[in-house]
């Protein structure tokens, strides 16, 4: 090799490094920046606009009870989410394991909201009359899931690390790929306690505060990040410059 390429390597070697320092640094800011907060209830609120006031700016309303049924005061409080101004709104389904035919509830559920707007489906998993077969359980909400996209909506899950080992088991990934939403209560709205399970290596949000009263109304508190900014300027950072690409060697046949 000559000299010549042995500096080009260091030179790019260490503009890479500066690259990667200032991506860490964007990454730092934009999670401050990007942060939100929000609500999740199971009663009926009628007016939201102080809830977004005092900085939470998404609902999830509880839209199916663990007794087997749609929630009465979803369609409305969907409603008024939106009208108080928040800035999401999705819902949560506390399904009734011991009623079976899992198919059936999501349907009810969908079609009982089929006028209303919202984001996703959040299918609630917490220790509350599950199956000792875990089998039986992981069936039961693969069923599920698998029946909210059928009817063209997107889910996700709510659980905590010690629920999920509970009715599961923690290596159990079968619903990786949905975002997650789990519980821990530490009021502390961050992430920095999450640790994987269930094939997650990151979390979509936070429970991190549970039977609070803002406004007036009992609610529980949550914490989410986008990253989507960060990674947008860490792309742009990284990215090889024409001139990089221009001078790069390309690896010879074998």
């Amino acid at each position: 090799m000559c000299i010549r390429d042995r500096y080009q390597r260091r030179v790019h070697g260490i503009q890479m490094m500066q690259q990667q320092m200032c991506c860490l640094i964007l990454a730092a800011i934009f999670a401050v920046s990007s942060a939100t907060k929000g609500v999740d209830y199971s009663t009926r609120v009628s007016d939201t606009k102080c809830m977004v006031k005092e900085g939470y700016t998404y609902a999830i309303p509880r839209a199916y009870c663990s007794y087997g049924g749609v929630d009465a005061n979803a369609v409305a409080n969907i409603k008024n989410a939106w009208d108080g101004g928040m800035s999401s709104v999705d819902v949560y389904m506390f399904p009734c394991v011991p009623c079976g035919n899992p198919k059936k509830q999501v349907d009810q559920l969908v079609d009982a909201l089929a006028s209303s707007k919202y984001g996703m489906i959040w299918f609630d998993i917490e220790k509350y009359k599950w199956s000792e077969n875990k089998e039986t359980n992981k069936q039961f909400i693969l069923d599920s899931v698998h029946e909210i996209k059928a009817k063209g909506k997107k889910a996700g899950i709510y659980t905590s690390y010690y629920n999920w080992e509970s009715i599961v088991g923690l290596s159990w990934d079968g619903v990786k790929d949905l975002p997650l939403w789990y519980a821990h209560y530490d009021n502390n709205p961050s992430f920095n306690d999450f640790k994987g399970f269930g094939g997650w290596k990151r979390p979509t949000m936070k429970q991190y505060a549970g039977d609070k009263t803002l406004c007036g109304h009992g609610v529980d508190f949550n914490f989410s990040q986008s990253n989507n900014e960060t990674n947008k300027i860490c792309l742009l950072y990284t990215s090889p410059s024409p001139r990089d690409l221009s001078t790069s060697r390309m690896p010879s046949s074998a």
